[in-house]
């Protein structure tokens, strides 16, 4: 079964189990409240002076559910005597909903997209790279992060992982497969079918299938894309980005999922991996990243910092990389994720494939209402 002691839930469950003194809050999925002004990612962001690295109190931690190797987490509370108090969410909108709302965390896990909202209604702290004695793990090692699109100069995040979003099924099940978006409305899993609850991973999806720029906001491209998710629906068993549950348990034999995700569910959740397989669909994959920020209204920057750099130590990334199943734009990790994904090579994301037109991008406050309100009415229909 699994090379780590205890079983990963992935990337995107929502399974709670909090390390401190809190009870992970349960968060249901909702729709962005604010905070997307459609302005440049280096627009009106927070000039606070940048924190210092030193226990400042106990960390308030803003997460994925099980999106960090739990012994790492214990080694950072045993090494510096604070407490985690964990909050999770199930999805980027449930994040940015209660950051916009003005809840309190130390540290937060935004993707690329979300960093250049919050950096642009500045609700970031600057992180101050000299504060981190591992920054040389991430920064100077490729020119995509030093400078990348959503923070320029990486002032206000660090690079955490990166991934693809593809088609995660079991072939014991499923025997009529061919890598293409089109699997998503395979009959012979009719029942048994997921798409992701994101709005943008479930718009994005439907336009790779026609042909669509995954960022689209056009009008006559949004009928087309809700015309092919409408179509959808009577084969879906439901909408879930409990992607690894959903396979392990049985209830999905085809599952639109991210990458990671899949490789925890075969590395560390089942015994019969044999029986599960991973496309990237020929029409192209959304490629995407996630970063470690610190809000602006942050009470325990100084944690927060601290808990960043033990997290870029060489020893914490290998232990992360092997239970989250991502690969991390790192100086060390590499032997890692090779070793994990050696048998299922489709999973691989590279950072070159971050400069690829499939990487979800911001849009306007106009086009952003526009593929949320047509989400809702799929979601309704």
């Amino acid at each position: 079964m699994s090379q780590n002691s205890s079983a990963s839930f992935g990337r995107r469950t929502l399974l709670g189990g909090a390390l401190g003194v809190g009870a992970a809050a349960t968060l249901s999925a909702c729709g962005f409240a604010g905070g997307d002004s459609g302005t440049s990612p280096s627009a009106s962001a927070s000039l606070a002076p940048a924190a210092k690295a030193k226990v400042d109190g106990d960390l308030v931690y803003f997460n994925w559910a099980e999106y960090l190797d739990p012994d790492v987490m214990k080694g950072f509370q045993k090494e510096y005597g604070v407490k985690i108090i964990e909050s999770n969410y199930d999805s980027y909108p449930a994040m940015m909903a209660k950051l916009n709302s003005g809840n309190q965390y130390d540290i937060v896990f935004p993707g690329s997209k979300e960093v250049a909202q919050l950096k642009a209604a500045g609700k970031l702290q600057r992180i101050d790279k000299a504060q981190l004695k591992n920054a040389d793990q991430v920064f100077g090692v490729t020119k995509y992060f030093d400078n990348p699109w959503y923070d320029e100069n990486s002032d206000f995040s660090v690079p955490f992982t990166m991934y693809k979003t593809g088609i995660a099924y079991r072939t014991d099940k499923v025997t009529t497969m061919t890598e293409s978006w089109n699997d998503l409305w395979n009959e012979q899993a009719k029942g048994k079918i997921f798409v992701l609850d994101e709005a943008d991973e479930a718009i994005g999806m439907a336009a790779l299938k026609l042909g669509l720029d995954i960022n689209t906001a056009n009008p006559d491209d949004l009928a087309k894309i809700k015309e092919a998710l409408l179509s959808q629906k009577p084969l879906l068993r439901g909408y879930s980005t409990d992607d690894i549950n959903n396979l392990a348990g049985g209830n999905a034999w085809i599952h639109h999922a991210w990458s990671g995700d899949f490789i925890s569910l075969v590395v560390n959740t089942v015994d019969d991996p044999e029986n599960y397989a991973f496309i990237a669909p020929k029409e192209g994959t959304p490629i995407g990243s996630d970063t470690y920020a610190i809000p602006a209204n942050a009470q325990h920057p100084g944690t927060a910092l601290l808990f960043i750099d033990y997290l870029l130590r060489p020893e914490s990334i290998a232990k992360n990389i092997a239970y989250l199943g991502y690969p991390m734009p790192t100086k060390t990790g590499a032997d890692t994720f090779d070793k994990i994904t050696a048998d299922y090579p489709e999973t691989r994301v590279a950072v070159s494939d971050l400069d690829k037109p499939e990487v979800f991008k911001t849009q306007t406050p106009e086009g952003k209402a526009a593929r949320d309100a047509m989400w809702t009415e799929v979601k309704a229909s």
